[in-house]
């Protein structure tokens, strides 16, 4: 079992870089409902589209989504 998106996402956090991902990680941090346990795409892409207090490009998160499944 890999682990989940959020714990991985996790390690990416730095609130001094530009990147992206540590823009996505500092949001997600924020976030008191993302879904914190999960590893599906569609369950995360989901909240992110239709739930999230913040809002983040979604091709953004498809390029984030493929550097997770690598790992």
């Amino acid at each position: 079992m890999r682990k989940s998106f959020y714990s991985w996402l996790m390690t990416q956090r730095n609130p001094k870089s530009h990147e992206p991902v540590a823009i996505l990680a500092d949001l997600a941090f924020e976030e008191s409902d993302f879904p914190k346990q999960s590893d599906e795409f569609d369950e995360v892409s989901r909240f992110l589209e239709e739930r999230a207090s913040f809002s983040f490009s979604m091709a953004e998160f498809d390029r984030i989504w493929e550097e997770y499944v690598a790992h």
